[in-house]
């Protein structure tokens, strides 16, 4: 999959490089995404019906770096699709919190997967690859 980082953590990386600001250790969000966003965030539509929620993710989750690229180095699992579809998820999206924050990355998914009630969406270890350009 193509990696995209967003337009908020292209800034904070390039104050942090200079030293201008601090940037504290995210806890960090994935959800899915059923349109994709434009770089900054806006256009896409995250998944809302049928139980669904972003997970958390933890720095055990991610391989460790290696030649400009990271990897989920673990199976990432959201909870089962229930009452409602979700719909056919296009990409994911990693977030700085549960709900709203500042979107850090996204990116969509080499196939698009349908999310029907009754199903659980999960994302394969290395299935995530950030890459910086």
């Amino acid at each position: 999959m193509a990696s995209n980082l967003a337009l908020y953590a292209e800034n904070k990386t390039l104050e942090l490089l200079v030293g201008k600001t601090a940037f504290a250790t995210p806890t960090t969000y994935i959800g899915l995404f059923t349109v994709i966003p434009d770089e900054d965030g806006a256009g896409g539509t995250e998944a809302s019906l049928g139980n669904y929620a972003r997970i958390i993710t933890a720095g055990a989750d991610w391989e460790a770096a290696a030649a400009g690229a990271i990897q989920n180095g673990n199976d990432l699992t959201f909870a089962e699709a229930t009452g409602a579809a979700w719909g056919l998820i296009v990409g994911i999206g990693i977030w700085d919190a549960i709900s709203g924050g500042n979107m850090i990355f996204w990116m969509p998914l080499d196939s698009n997967k349908q999310v029907d009630v009754g199903d659980t969406f999960r994302l394969e270890a290395g299935e995530i690859d950030i890459t910086a350009a």
